[in-house]
């Protein structure tokens, strides 16, 4: 049996995802949010996992909030990282705390319509048949690093960003705790 890895989950929206790995039993002990009135802190807080509020006007700066963050996380024992809804990138510093095990879950099929919170958007007025998701390693180069999972979604005619956004989110919930047994997989080879 392979043991679930300790995971800290960054959060700035709904917390959709969040919920979604709380009620899929994953191993999450501790949330932290640039928005504390968003959906994934009331989360957090119903479901009695520890949370982290790091607003960036209490920092002097963005690398002082992450490197703050960062060791928010180390002290609770995380060992990686989930991009879930998180709509800030993250500093260097922080990105060297967790070194490869940071991940990001994305509303495209990467690289089409990275580095924003508006690929649905962009997906629908471009026009394409097929979108999808992406669970990659976060480096600093924004949703450039190496692919874990891809879900691929159809783009329908009648598609809104609503309804797209929700069969994207479906498939999301699906490969985001899959990407994150193939980390622990990963990491219990490596240890042998």
């Amino acid at each position: 049996m392979i043991a679930a890895p300790r995971l800290g989950v960054l959060a700035s929206g709904r917390g959709s995802n969040l919920r979604n790995l709380l009620d899929r039993r994953c191993l999450v002990v501790a949330v932290a949010t640039n928005r504390p009135s968003c959906g994934a802190a009331a989360i957090a807080r119903q479901r009695g996992v520890p949370l982290g509020e790091f607003s960036q006007r209490r920092f002097p700066s963005l690398e002082a909030r992450d490197a703050a963050m960062r060791d928010w996380l180390a002290e609770r024992g995380v060992e990686v990282v989930v991009n879930a809804g998180y709509d800030r990138i993250l500093h260097p510093v922080f990105l060297a705390g967790f070194p490869g095990r940071v991940i990001n879950v994305h509303p495209s099929l990467l690289p089409a319509f990275g580095g924003g919170m508006d690929a649905v958007e962009r997906a629908l007025e471009h026009g394409v048949k097929i979108t999808g998701c992406t669970v990659h390693v976060v480096t600093e180069d924004v949703d450039a690093g190496p692919i874990l999972l891809q879900a691929a979604v159809p783009v329908r005619p009648d598609d809104t960003v609503e309804t797209l956004r929700a069969r994207i989110r479906a498939e999301e919930h699906r490969i985001l705790p899959e990407a994150i047994q193939l980390i622990a997989e990963a990491s219990t080879s490596l240890r042998q």
